[in-house]
């Protein structure tokens, strides 16, 4: 309940007696005494989702092995979330959610430390490899793109599916070929000479 919540009003904006009533709690401490602070909450509620996206995104890294192809390493990056959402059915409110969450100043690092796990360094890793010459400024700008691209593209899907508008692809796996075609353009993109 707290996720569907934090993903169509904001996190800030939600309190735990919210929680607690929409969970159908007669107590508004419940929240607290379950989970602790917000924060402990939202970090509950990541670490749930962030384990089943690590178990499908090991999965593909035995596949793709030691390719050399951005594609296959920014397909290790999109899938798992992608698939994860097809997982739950509709509709779902992780994609927003985590949206939300990544606007926050000091949730979006509790966010990315919770999720940055062994199978995601390795996906980072294999990607690392496959760009030696790309400057570390534009690939730390590269990166930050990536992730924005992918976070908001989830949430905007996610959106449309919750609205009954139309979702420009047909599925979670269309959406994620998209997504992939798009970050890995990005990554190969040409660099303006001089910067």
């Amino acid at each position: 309940m707290a996720e569907r919540l934090f993903a169509e009003h904001g996190v800030i904006a939600v309190s735990n007696r919210q929680i607690s009533e929409a969970a159908g709690q007669g107590n508004n401490a419940a929240v607290g005494y379950h989970f602790g602070t917000k924060t402990d909450l939202v970090l509950a509620i990541v670490r749930k989702r962030a384990e089943r996206m690590a178990e499908l995104r090991d999965r593909m890294l035995e596949e793709t092995g030691d390719s050399t192809e951005v594609r296959d390493w920014v397909a290790c990056l999109v899938r798992p979330a992608a698939e994860h959402l097809a997982e739950l059915g509709s509709p779902t409110w992780y994609g927003r959610f985590g949206a939300q969450v990544m606007s926050d100043p000091v949730l979006r690092e509790l966010m990315i430390d919770e999720t940055f796990g062994p199978s995601l360094e390795r996906t980072i890793d294999g990607l690392n490899r496959c760009l030696p010459d790309l400057p570390l400024p534009v690939r730390i700008e590269r990166g930050e793109m990536a992730r924005l691209l992918l976070v908001h593209t989830l949430a905007e899907r996610e959106r449309a599916l919750a609205d009954g508008t139309l979702a420009a692809r047909s599925s979670w796996q269309t959406h994620a070929n998209g997504v992939i075609d798009a970050i890995t353009g990005l990554w190969l993109a040409p660099i303006t000479p001089g910067q």
